[in-house]
């Protein structure tokens, strides 16, 4: 895989997504293209296939029940301009080594307030995930295979364990960060190289230009 900082893999997604969500509907050329450079993007990050197709396999299914009474042309186009967001972006996810979105998060050109917040959710979220994965292990000890398993061990109590062991676990994070000097506010401060603001506006006008060009063909 190619070495590509983590903010700068967030922003090209960002752009990649952005720029085929805005494409003009039923432009299909132009979606076409955004699909091709989004298995380039697969390709790039190396994802693990099993894992992707398992992603969007459910995420398809739930969003083909929202799309399809909108009729089969509007829905078609709707569920492959989904495939092709979804895929670059279970891509960055899927890649993102752990506890390291709060790094990506850090290139995003948002306010310093807002960011601030993207990032502690960001983290706290790790947290969460984390705290779920353990629970499914212990429930796989207890004999408690596959998602039926689960399930029927994820009652209303499991979930409110699951709160107070997240709670607890945030708590202890809190406190280390204090521990190495953190007094409210973030060092998020994360400046691309001139290679990476180079390679981002290449990749930004090639969207702009792609997403125009949709608003401009006769279909």
């Amino acid at each position: 895989m190619l070495k590509i900082s983590l903010p700068l893999r967030l922003q090209l997604s960002l752009i990649i997504v952005m720029g085929a969500a805005f494409l003009k509907h039923h432009t299909w050329s132009n979606l076409f293209v955004y699909g091709a450079i989004a298995f380039v993007w697969v390709c790039i990050l190396q994802v693990p296939i099993h894992k992707l197709g398992g992603l969007l396999g459910s995420e398809l299914i739930f969003l083909s029940l929202i799309a399809l009474p909108l009729g089969w042309e509007r829905a078609s186009f709707l569920l492959v301009r989904s495939l092709v967001c979804l895929t670059t972006m279970n891509s960055f996810l899927l890649t993102l080594p752990p506890h390291s979105l709060g790094i990506a998060l850090k290139g995003v050109p948002l306010p310093l307030p807002f960011k601030e917040n993207l990032i502690l959710a960001a983290q706290y979220l790790e947290i969460l995930l984390s705290e779920v994965t353990q629970m499914q292990h212990s429930a796989q000890l207890r004999g408690l295979n596959g998602a039926t398993g689960w399930l029927r061990y994820a009652s209303a109590s499991m979930i409110g364990s699951l709160y107070l062991r997240t709670l607890d676990r945030a708590e202890r994070v809190y406190g280390a960060m204090v521990a190495r000097g953190y007094d409210g506010e973030l060092p998020i401060n994360s400046a691309l190289k001139p290679k990476e603001r180079f390679t981002l506006l290449i990749a930004g006008v090639i969207a702009t230009c792609l997403t125009l060009n949709s608003y401009f063909t006769v279909i």
